[in-house]
Formats: structure tokens, sequence, C-alpha cells
């Protein structure tokens, strides 16, 4: 088992409360680091876990899980947990996970998941969808794709999304999240391979030749994975092709880092808005 195995890795930092007394991570703390790189891996499918088992009508339940371990973790250490799935039957999907320091293997393990009706817990034939996704996925393809259009064509998915992020989980009041503006933006979103939305965002015409986008929103379930960067990457493109000098934004300051790495620079002073601390931002695309 190499690191060039995996697609999908969670990296995380040995914790004091992880070691024992030999001062090495305890063993049952292997199977948390496996599972908390699971949830990484639902966020690399693009796949809200909890929104998508509804959708596929069913339940991923462990069956077995065994480790071998080869090497010990310490105090501090920081390791990456890399996960695959490995084979899919009938009912059953094999997932293989390599916990690395650095290109050292310290421990290896499988873990079998069965699909199965919630109320009964009985097994299910994993859904063609669901088999698909996995095989793709391992297969190195993408697992989302990105639509761009009017407020007819995206609004009733980018408004959900909007109001899931914008209003249930950050309280900003509905009549200040929706506007007029929506009806001559560009949108973009992200969807999934079960067609679920989970990023979306708008282009305006704030001044000749100068965009701005805003209206960032992505499933909170999938954050860190890059969808977000997408929508982004999306609109942007979208502003080259009406040849649009610059592009500018007004970020949450918590998202400024995120801006930053696309090439976003900050201009001005930060301001409250909506009870939240915003700071302007400008991208040149000549």
């Amino acid at each position: 088992m190499q690191r060039s195995d995996f697609r999908c890795f969670h990296r995380l930092r040995v914790r004091w409360a992880e070691v024992d007394m030999q001062k090495i991570v305890f063993n049952g703390h292997y199977l948390m680091y496996i599972d908390t790189a699971m949830s990484d891996y639902w966020r690399g499918l693009a796949l809200p876990y909890e929104a998508s088992m509804q959708t596929l009508g069913g339940e991923m339940y462990v069956k077995k899980a065994t480790l071998e371990y080869h090497a010990s973790a310490r105090l501090d250490d920081t390791l990456d947990v890399g996960l695959r799935c490995a084979r899919v039957g009938n009912s059953s999907s094999l997932f293989e996970a390599g916990i690395f320091s650095g290109d050292q293997l310290l421990v290896s393990g499988e873990l079998v998941y069965v699909f199965a009706d919630p109320a009964t817990q009985t097994s299910r034939p994993v859904p063609p969808a669901l088999r698909a996704i996995f095989e793709t996925f391992e297969a190195g393809a993408e697992m989302a794709e990105v639509k761009t259009g009017d407020w007819n064509a995206l609004g009733r998915d980018a408004a959900r999304l909007r109001t899931a992020v914008f209003v249930h989980e950050q309280r900003i009041p509905a009549e200040i999240e929706a506007d007029a503006l929506d009806a001559t933006a560009r949108h973009a979103v992200v969807y999934n391979r079960l067609g679920m939305p989970v990023a979306t965002g708008r282009l305006l015409q704030a001044a000749p030749r100068v965009g701005r986008i805003g209206r960032m929103a992505v499933d909170r379930s999938v954050r860190g994975a890059q969808w977000g960067r997408h929508v982004l990457d999306a609109l942007v493109q979208a502003a080259r092709d009406r040849r649009d000098g610059e592009v500018q934004l007004h970020a949450q300051r918590s998202a400024e880092g995120f801006y930053r790495r696309a090439g976003f620079a900050v201009v001005g002073e930060p301001w409250q808005e909506a009870g939240l601390t915003h700071i302007a931002m400008v991208r040149q695309l000549q």
C-alpha cells in the first residue's frame, strides 16, 4: 500500500488526548482517524451525506473493520489518512485505508459497509447511481458539473442553497439576501452526480467592463472540497467572456483567504454588513 494508491486524503495532527501510556497513539484512535477521513471522502464525491442517503433510499452501515499496525504515530505527528473504495459488491462496499506519516505507512485498514434499509437495517442492493459514483471517483473522473445561466434556469436551486447558508445558518434576514439583481445576473450552480445543487454564486455588471461576484454559497456538509472554487472560476471565466477588465467582490472576512488564493486582492478597509465583517477585493483580468 502506497500514498499513490489514494485519491482522497485527510490530514490531521496527533493530539495529547490520543496518546497512551507508551506515548504513542492508542490503537483504537486509528479507527476514529479513518472514520474522520470518510467524511472527506463524501465531500470529495460532492455528496452531502444525509441528503444523499435520503435520495438513494438507504444508509451505509459498517459491517466489519480491521486494522493492521506497521509502525506507531506519536504526539504532534502530522498524519495523512488515505481512503479508497476498492470494491462494490451486491449490497456491500469494501473501503481500504492507509495512515501515513510522510511516505511511511503506519496503519492499514479495511472497512466493509453494507447499504441497508434505515428502518429495518436489512441489506439492500447498492443503488446503481452510488456504485457508478464510487467507480468513477476512483477512476479519477470529475464528480460535479458547473452550470451557468440566468435566474429562470438556475434560480430555484441557487435560492435553496443561499437560503440554507445565508438565512438559516448565518441568520441574515431573507429580505436582504434576495434582491432584484438576480433577474439580470449570470448565475453558476455546481451539481453533483445525483443532480443535487451543492454550491452557487452570481456575477453582476457593476460598471462598464467591471464585474461583481457575490452570493457565493456552498452546502455546509461539502465545504472544503473546492466546490466553491469551481463556482468562482466559472464566474471569473464568464466575466472574461464578456471582456470585463476586472472583477470585484465583497467578501466576508472569514473567506478572505479563499479569495486571495484565487488571485483577489484586498482594497480599502473592512466594514460591517448584516452583522458580519466584509472586505472589498478585486482581481484584474488583463
